[in-house]
């Protein structure tokens, strides 16, 4: 079978990966979390995540009753590192949602028009209507991670994107808008044992880009960008909610509660949809890079 990018994330870890890394990798093949400073040991119980995201996902179901028949405007930014979960916890966000209420948007490479327009007008444009949520697959926090570490942007324009991103998220809320961010991060040694998995297994290799592979050599650039970008646009009216994805599970229940449990709507139940768990989520401090 042939490998994405001719092998290149088995050659990373073969030959490039730092030892501690691959040992660790090596070491505890079969463990479920491989972060030492993860506060659990193991994967949340099969049952009781079931369970629990049974119970969310009918919160949901509410809530998306609630926004139709309220005109509530939601957005969510789902951000973190690559292979941290994102796509797979906006899955079970909306896997029994109306796709007419809640709206997934996954941009692509600005054309040559948008990228002569102000930075935010594309995201701008796919901002809720009444009656609508709308969930970010990445967002305008490129420039503050991804354009920095490749140099797909000027230092320049990042100082811009920094100095008018309070006015732009003060505005959704201003709005009137229900907007939540969440940043999922994992450790360096799961992120690289998912891209091994995701380069081997057919079903999955689709996920994987040319920005993957790159990224892996560039763990400290990520690590300093993502502190900045944290500290500079955790706000008071808009906080960034951290999320420790080493355990997927975990990491889509604290997800989905983070979105729940500051938004009222008809027949919520407080109990199912509470504050995340707060080992693993929290603001920039709870974020190990």
């Amino acid at each position: 079978m042939s490998l994405p990018f001719d092998g290149a994330i088995s050659d990373y870890f073969e030959n490039h990966a730092p030892k501690p890394v691959r040992d660790e990798i090596l070491a505890h093949e079969g463990k479920t979390v491989l972060d030492a400073s993860y506060p659990y040991d193991d994967r949340m119980d099969e049952d009781k995540y079931k369970k629990a995201l049974e119970d969310l996902q009918l919160e949901l179901a509410k809530l998306q009753s609630d926004v139709k028949a309220t005109g509530k405007r939601v957005v969510v930014v789902f951000e973190g590192r690559d292979a941290s979960g994102k796509g797979g916890t906006i899955k079970r966000f909306r896997e029994n949602l109306n796709p007419r209420v809640a709206r997934v948007v996954a941009l692509s490479k600005p054309s040559d028009r948008e990228q002569g327009q102000w930075y935010f007008q594309r995201y701008a444009e796919q901002l809720p209507t009444e009656g609508e949520m709308v969930l970010f697959d990445r967002s305008w926090y490129n420039r503050g991670v991804v354009e920095k570490v490749f140099g797909f942007c000027e230092d320049a324009d990042r100082e811009r994107f920094f100095r008018q991103l309070p006015g732009f998220e003060m505005m959704l809320q201003s709005e009137g808008m229900h907007f939540v961010k969440l940043w999922l991060n994992v450790g360096r040694a799961e992120q690289l044992r998912r891209f091994l998995q995701r380069e081997k297994d057919p079903l999955k290799q689709w996920k994987l880009s040319e920005i993957d592979v790159e990224g892996l050599r560039h763990w400290d650039d990520y690590n300093d960008a993502i502190s900045e970008t944290l500290s500079r646009t955790h706000m008071e009216l808009a906080p960034w909610n951290v999320i420790r994805s080493d355990d997927k599970r975990r990491a889509r229940i604290a997800a989905i509660r983070a979105v729940l449990c500051d938004i009222d709507y008809r027949g919520k139940n407080k109990k199912a949809a509470c504050a995340p768990d707060p080992k693993i989520c929290g603001g920039p401090e709870i974020w190990n890079a």
